[in-house]
């Protein structure tokens, strides 16, 4: 008779000290919901939807901008928007006046007197070979939080492009609110954060022009995280451009915060990118997106013109 004896467990190695730093992005998988839970999908009819990326961003094809909207053609566009957040449309090459007129349908154009105009005030004008100052490139950055109701979307349309460089990314906020920590996410839904015009202006223009505006945009607070007013869902509305603190937060625990919040835009999977053609028009929804354009054109010339439509109050 033999005796069974268990071979000797094998000793777990020791390891020298490790650490990943607090707050950072990591690997790993991604939550990416395009839409809402709930949210039922269905069928385009009037148009064809080309997806380029998982949560954020499709081509539309098919459709003529510069003739007006009919009402179901603008619901329908506005689902593409809610559920796309960015809506792409090659070779429009819109005058400024249908520009105007296709934004119009989503309702009153705003005026931003900070940045160069077009042919009318309701265009902002950027033109980098007639040197204009070179405005939000290379940062993220969420169109003119700085205003008690911020933009609800903009339509951008290159009249000229570059032979290569001058791409434009957006991010998803929802998916970036959907990817916070679970902790920092539950300690963000009732916060509220600053938004000032002034860090993100003081870059390029000096403080004699700066100080004429302090009266008109005076600091304004927001939440932290927004609700969509038309989905309902969550988003993370924090930029770097003009967030300046969590309220009620020491300055170094908020400005920790802020860094990890501003940093979610940073990951791919929530991205898209856009490779301008000439007569191309961008259409985005302001209150879900971040965007960030790519400065790496050098001294050639890039003119895009952006018209802005008013949103509400952030809740």
């Amino acid at each position: 008779m033999t005796t069974r004896t268990d071979a000797p467990s094998t000793p777990t190695p020791a390891l020298r000290p490790h650490r990943i730093p607090a707050d950072g992005l990591h690997e790993g998988r991604r939550i990416l919901r395009r839409t809402p839970d709930g949210w039922r999908d269905r069928p385009y009819e009037l148009f064809e939807v080309v997806p380029q990326a998982a949560t954020i961003g499709a081509e539309i094809r098919g459709l003529d901008l510069s003739r007006p909207l009919s009402a179901a053609l603008r619901a329908e566009l506005n689902r593409a928007l809610l559920e796309w957040k960015v809506l792409f449309f090659r070779g429009q090459h819109l005058t400024s006046a249908a520009q105007r007129q296709f934004a119009a349908n989503w309702g009153q154009l705003e005026t931003n007197p900070l940045l160069a105009r077009g042919d009318s005030k309701e265009v902002v004008r950027f033109d980098k070979a007639a040197g204009g100052v070179p405005t939000f490139e290379n940062v993220w950055h969420t169109d003119v939080t700085f205003r008690a109701r911020p933009a609800m979307g903009a339509v951008l349309q290159l009249r000229e492009v570059p032979p290569s460089g001058g791409d434009t990314l957006w991010a998803d906020m929802a998916a970036a609110y959907d990817n916070l920590p679970p902790k920092i996410r539950a300690r963000m839904n009732n916060a509220r954060a600053v938004h000032d015009y002034l860090p993100g202006f003081s870059r390029f223009y000096p403080p004699a022009q700066l100080a004429r505006f302090q009266a008109e945009f005076p600091p304004v607070e927001h939440p932290v995280v927004r609700r969509h007013p038309e989905t309902g869902r969550r988003m993370l509305f924090v930029n770097a451009s003009f967030t300046t603190r969590i309220v009620g937060l020491p300055e170094a625990e908020s400005d920790r915060l802020l860094r990890l919040l501003f940093q979610q835009a940073h990951v791919p999977e929530f991205q898209v990118r856009f490779r301008w053609r000439a007569g191309d028009v961008a259409f985005w929804d302001n209150r879900a997106t971040q965007h960030y354009a790519v400065f790496d054109y050098g001294a050639r010339r890039r003119v895009a013109e952006r018209v802005a439509i008013a949103g509400d109050r952030p809740y």
